[in-house]
C-alpha cells in the first residue's frame, strides 16, 4: 500500500474524487456568495420553524445548519429524511427547504408535493431535474438553482453554503459571513496538511486511512460533531466501500459502550474514532470521550482521537469534515476501490424505478 504514488491514485480515482475533496473550501465560499445573489421573498421573514427535506449530503447540510442554529440561532431546524412531512408542518409558519442535488430524489419530491398540498412556503435547492421543473415559475415558491459537476456527496459545500445564505438573509443567526470566511480559511490551511502531495509520514489523514485495512471504523461525536461522525460514516461507506457506524456521545454511554464483548474476533478489528473539540464540547461530553475511550482500549478496541480546529463552530465542523473526506478517499485508494463508483445505490434506483 503506497498512498504517495500519483500514478496509482489516478489509476484508481478515475473520476477525480480527489479534486472534489480538494475543492471543498472554495465550494463553500462560492455557494454562500451565490446564495446572497438569488431571489428570496421578504415574506419568509415570518416563518417560525424550518424543515429541510433531503437525503445524503443534502440532509447532512441541513444537520449542520440545525446544529449551528441550536448553538446561536433564533429558530428550530428539523431535517426530514423520508417521503412524508410531520403532521405539525401544517401552516405558513413552517418553511420547507427541499434540497436535492440532482432534482430527482424521490423522497424529496414526495415531501415537496405534500408541502404544496398543505400550502407551506417552499425554497428548493437543486441543480435542476424534476424538482426545478415543479417549482419554476410558481409565484409562491422559491427556486435556487446552481451548477456543479460532481457526485451529490461531493457537493456538501453547496448544500451547507446555500443553507447558510438563506439563514443569513433571513437573519436567523448572527455573524454568518464571518463564520463562512473563517471556515474557508481553516479548511485551506489544513488542505495543505491533508492533501495528496503531502507524504504519508507527514500526513495524518493518510496514516489514519492505513488503519482501516481489515478493520471496522466507528465514529463518535457529541453535539454538532455527532453530525460529523455521521458524515464520516457515510463517506467510509460510499467512497471507501467500508461497512462503518457512527454513535453519539453521550447517548452511546447508555447502550453502545456495553457492546464490546461479542463477537470476540471483531473487537481487535474495530477502530473507534472520537471527534473532539476543546472549545465546543460540553465539559461532561469531553470527560465522557476520555472515559469511554479508556473502556474501549481496555477491551482491546483500537482508538483514536481527532481534535477539530478553528475559532468558530462552523470552522471546526468543516475542518473535521474535510479530514474525514480525505481519510475516506485514501482508504479507497488503499483498498484499490474507485471512490466515485456506487453501484449498489445505482442498482437500487434502477430497481425502484421499475416499481413506479
Amino acid at each position: 500500500m503506497n498512498l504517495d504514488d500519483r500514478q496509482h491514485l489516478e489509476a484508481i480515482d478515475q473520476s477525480g474524487m480527489l479534486a472534489h475533496v480538494d475543492g471543498l473550501p472554495e465550494q463553500l465560499e462560492k455557494a454562500f456568495q451565490h446564495g446572497l445573489r438569488l431571489p428570496l421573498s421578504d415574506t419568509l421573514n415570518n416563518v417560525q420553524q424550518v424543515l429541510i427535506c433531503g437525503m445524503g449530503g443534502s440532509a447532512i447540510g441541513g444537520d449542520f445548519l440545525g446544529a449551528l442554529m441550536q448553538a446561536k440561532g433564533r429558530l428550530p431546524v428539523f431535517v426530514c429524511r423520508t417521503y412524508d412531512l410531520p403532521a405539525w408542518a401544517n401552516n405558513e409558519k413552517t418553511l420547507v427547504i427541499a434540497s436535492s442535488f440532482s432534482g430527482y430524489t424521490e423522497e424529496v419530491i414526495a415531501a415537496y408535493e405534500i408541502a404544496v398540498q398543505r400550502g407551506l412556503p417552499v425554497v428548493a435547492l437543486t441543480t435542476g431535474g424534476a424538482l426545478a421543473a415543479l417549482v419554476e415559475g410558481k409565484p409562491d415558491q422559491t427556486l435556487w438553482k446552481f451548477d456543479h459537476q460532481s457526485p451529490p456527496r461531493a457537493a456538501l459545500g453547496w448544500s451547507v453554503g446555500l443553507l447558510l445564505a438563506v439563514a443569513h438573509r433571513l437573519n436567523w443567526m448572527p455573524d454568518i459571513e464571518r463564520d463562512v470566511r473563517t471556515a474557508v480559511a481553516v479548511m485551506q490551511k489544513y488542505r495543505a496538511i491533508y492533501g495528496f502531495e503531502v507524504p504519508t509520514e507527514r500526513n495524518p489523514a493518510k496514516r489514519q486511512a492505513g488503519q482501516f485495512m481489515g478493520r471496522f471504523p466507528v465514529s463518535y461525536g457529541g453535539g454538532a460533531f455527532e453530525i460529523v461522525a455521521r458524515r464520516w460514516k457515510t463517506q467510509f461507506n460510499e467512497n471507501s466501500k467500508i461497512w462503518a457506524m457512527y454513535e453519539a456521545i453521550p447517548e452511546a454511554d447508555h447502550n453502545g459502550v456495553v457492546g464490546i464483548e461479542f463477537p470476540e474476533r471483531q473487537i481487535a478489528h474495530t477502530v473507534a474514532m472520537f471527534i473532539r473539540s476543546r472549545e465546543f464540547d460540553h465539559p461532561r461530553v469531553a470527560l465522557r470521550h476520555d472515559l469511554t475511550s479508556q473502556i474501549f482500549l481496555q477491551a482491546g478496541v483500537n482508538i483514536d482521537h481527532f481534535w477539530a480546529e478553528g475559532d468558530t463552530l462552523l470552522a471546526q465542523v468543516m475542518h473535521a469534515t474535510l479530514y474525514g473526506d480525505y481519510m475516506s478517499l485514501y482508504a479507497a485508494i488503499a483498498h484499490d476501490a474507485d471512490p466515485t463508483v456506487i453501484w449498489p445505490i445505482d442498482q437500487l434506483k434502477e430497481q425502484l424505478s421499475s416499481h413506479n
